[in-house]
């Protein structure tokens, strides 16, 4: 088998010598255990912060340790109850080929599409989305919502179901031809530029114009200078659910952060509520996520963009580029052909 490991632990953004790939014997799965062969592999945002050595919501990875990420893929061998060789599943199996995971690790996937919808649309970074506009962005019909980086798996997840709610949804990304994407296949109502902008006061006039009514949701899952426009245009009672700030992700944007103090009372004249989640808590609304998306996703009413990569030695480079949004939909990486087709 052949995975890639942390060799070094980056200062600000990671380069190709933070990984090492190696190749080991193929695993050999105990009693309770599955061997998976993967097929493709995810590629997160949330990835660079397991590669710090600080205290976090969920364990860094280790010096030498296999990358952590989700993967799907067919079971190979199996010493666990419920599972057979050749079904099809997801399972956190890290930046490897082959995967040894206990059963009660995976989940069996249904075939019907892509196995890789279970990496983006119908996996973690689409529930992230459903979820965070759902519950603690408690979404209601007329309101307005705006979310960045429009086009990955959990801003267009958020825009879709805003209009399938009778929301009016504003989305930022990076480049004309992601604000194309944002408007012709995920159905923004508007799409604003950030690279056109060099400070947070042009954005926000931008912003304004493309949200006459105010913002009553911002889902947050970037930072740095969207935030700050943002923040002065919330409607009283606004929500903020936050999930991410990629543009602060190893020291990348530190301008914000020394302005944000100063728009700290808009949080308390506007009476926002903002609710910092980590997805991996709320794994109990899974299978409300699904009833209402999978459907959707199945009947072609919710749209889905992959960006595929090819190989596993391609997975350091990806994820770099991915960071500076180099991307252009959900980033996959795959190392043979879908199971699904």
């Amino acid at each position: 088998m052949h995975r890639i490991v942390l060799a070094r632990r980056p200062q600000g953004a990671p380069t190709p010598e933070s990984f090492r790939l190696e190749t080991l014997p193929l695993p050999q799965p105990g009693e309770g255990e599955v061997l998976v062969r993967v097929t493709s592999l995810s590629l997160d945002p949330y990835m660079r912060g397991r590669m710090d050595d600080a205290k976090s919501y969920a364990p860094k990875v280790e010096l030498g340790e296999v990358m952590t990420g989700g993967g799907v893929g067919t079971v190979v061998e199996s010493r666990a109850e419920g599972f057979a060789p050749g079904d099809v599943v997801f399972g956190m199996t890290g930046w490897a080929d082959h995967a040894v995971l206990r059963g009660k690790e995976l989940r069996k996937l249904r075939e019907g599409l892509p196995a890789s919808t279970a990496l983006g649309v119908l996996g973690m970074p689409g529930f992230t989305g459903w979820y965070g506009l759902t519950i603690p962005g408690a979404a209601k019909a007329g309101e307005t919502v705006v979310v960045a980086a429009a086009t990955g798996p959990v801003g267009s997840m958020v825009g879709q179901i805003a209009k399938a709610k009778g929301l009016r949804a504003v989305g930022i990304a990076g480049g004309r031809e992601k604000c194309a994407m944002g408007r012709d296949v995920f159905g923004f109502d508007a799409m604003i530029d950030h690279k056109a902008h060099t400070d947070a006061r042009s954005l926000r006039e931008e912003l304004a114009a493309a949200c006459p009514d105010g913002v009553d949701i911002y889902f947050e899952n970037v930072g740095g200078m969207v935030l700050e426009a943002v923040l002065p245009l919330m409607n009283t009672h606004g929500r903020i659910p936050l999930c991410g700030t990629i543009a602060w992700y190893g020291g990348a944007d530190t301008s914000g952060p020394d302005r944000l103090p100063k728009l700290w009372r808009q949080i308390l004249v506007n009476r926002l509520s903002i609710t910092g989640f980590i997805i991996f808590d709320h794994w109990q609304h899974f299978p409300d996520f699904m009833a209402e998306v999978a459907p959707m996703v199945e009947e072609g009413r919710l749209a889905y963009v992959e960006d595929v990569a090819e190989g596993l030695e391609a997975m350091p480079q990806t994820f770099i580029s991915m960071l500076k949004g180099g991307n252009l939909g959900k980033q996959i990486v795959r190392l043979a052909p879908d199971p699904f087709g």
